[in-house]
């Protein structure tokens, strides 16, 4: 892998800019958004009513935490069309983020914002060292789901080949690799991990492909799963952050230092608070990230609360980008499990599998009530051949597995060690929790 040559860059002077700067260019753009969307967004301007804002009162950046939040079901609410900020006319692009409860999020684009989101997107790219020299292979899947494109636009905006394969086929995904030379694997990590699971049993060495750069999101995943990635497929990983309610991927991306994400603060400014109170966490604390993207025409949100728990820093990154920067997603507070009054992220879990060296972060968590309606916790957990088919180190494996997950969580759960192939692999988001308490 060292011997990849990869030479990241910044590709727009917006990312070096001198903090007062920035600041001073938010503080503008939010202005501008306030006294825009009170007057396109009938929503907006029953909030910021009761709220007592209005764009004169918008004079420094923190005048921000005046205006109310926006959430998942405001959007709901208004569903499809109710919170867009120009006629349909304009809108020349519509997306939808995929949800388990409720109706669709509906993202309306005007033409400006398909601009606006290539450039972010190209953006993430040169950050990752990603040229017109490259072949860009994006299997993540086309459709409403915002992924697709969004990698898409951003690898064209380069310069790059683009290879547009989609999720799923996977013996074709690695067959493309190998005949089209790809140098660039776009898709979520999880399904990194099933390519390259795949690959090894069609007796394909990944890691003497060309393949160099990962540029991997879309689900929260531990640096040690990132390590994995690149260990399997011989490539530089990159997360990457977005959602579709902003602008899909492209808000921030990991830079060739990898010391967190870059947000595209000039687009979207972001703060933390706490997801119980509402307030505001300084720098360094962990809490829920909250989102106004001041910039977009079709879809202005103020204030948006993603449910995705992280912490901004704004130290000098050795890159030269004077952004800020967010650490790894940490889970989402919205499907944080509780059981017995304990809080369960799956990357708590994810982080001990993988410290343990033997183990691809194949799992799932069950959560189930018992016969005296306490809350029950148990873990399945994929195990390589050569160990499930020797239970002397089957059984010490599930004995240390049992011990450090208990141990990490702060509550007693089963482990249980299957087969491999006993999970099912997910070409997109993979999924973690199966709540049957709610079934």
């Amino acid at each position: 892998m060292d011997t990849k040559q990869i030479k990241p860059y910044i590709l727009d002077a917006a990312e070096t800019l001198p903090r007062p700067e920035i600041m001073k260019l938010q503080v503008a753009r939010l202005l501008a958004c306030v006294e825009r969307v009170g007057q396109t967004v009938p929503f907006y301007c029953q909030q910021l009513a009761a709220a007592g804002v209005s764009s004169e009162q918008i004079h420094t950046i923190a005048d921000l935490a005046r205006i109310p939040f926006t959430t998942k079901q405001d959007l709901r609410d208004h569903y499809p069309y109710g919170l867009f900020a120009t006629p349909l006319s304009q809108i020349v692009r519509i997306h939808a983020s995929s949800g388990t409860t409720g109706k669709l999020t509906v993202v309306g684009y005007t033409r400006n914002d398909l601009v606006l989101w290539s450039q972010m997107m190209a953006r993430a790219f040169a950050a990752a060292g990603v040229t017109a020299e490259d072949i860009v292979q994006n299997a993540y899947g086309y459709g409403l789901f915002t992924g697709g494109l969004g990698f898409h636009y951003g690898a064209e905006q380069i310069g790059a080949t683009v290879l547009p394969v989609s999720g799923g086929n996977t013996k074709r995904q690695v067959q493309l690799m190998q005949d089209f030379g790809s140098t660039v694997l776009c898709c979520t990590p999880s399904y990194a991990l099933f390519i390259a699971e795949v690959a090894a049993e069609e007796g394909v060495d990944l890691t003497v492909l060309p393949l160099k750069i990962g540029m991997l999101g879309g689900e929260p995943w531990s640096v040690q799963m990132q390590a994995e990635i690149e260990v399997r497929l011989g490539l530089r990983a990159f997360d990457h952050y977005g959602l579709s309610e902003i602008i899909g991927p492209g808000v921030a991306s990991e830079c060739s230092e990898r010391q967190g994400l870059h947000i595209n603060e000039d687009h979207f400014i972001p703060e933390i608070i706490d997801p119980n109170s509402g307030e505001l966490l300084p720098d360094g604390e962990v809490g829920e990230l909250v989102l106004s993207c001041v910039t977009k025409e079709g879809l202005p949100l103020l204030r948006y609360r993603t449910r995705d728990r992280t912490r901004l820093f704004r130290e000098p990154c050795a890159c030269g980008r004077t952004t800020v920067r967010m650490s790894k997603v940490l889970g989402r507070t919205d499907d944080m499990i509780i059981v017995r009054g304990v809080n369960v992220f799956p990357s708590q879990i994810e982080s001990v599998l993988l410290q343990v060296g033997e183990l691809a972060p194949h799992y799932q968590i069950l959560v189930d009530r018992g016969r005296d309606h306490v809350d029950e916790l148990g873990i399945l957990v994929e195990a390589p051949g050569e160990i499930y088919q020797n239970p002397e180190r089957l059984n010490r494996l599930q004995h240390r597995l049992h011990t450090d997950i208990q141990s990490a969580l702060g509550i007693t759960c089963t482990v249980q060690v299957v087969a491999p192939k006993q999970l099912q692999r997910s070409e997109g988001k993979a999924v973690r929790v199966i709540d049957k308490r709610r079934l």
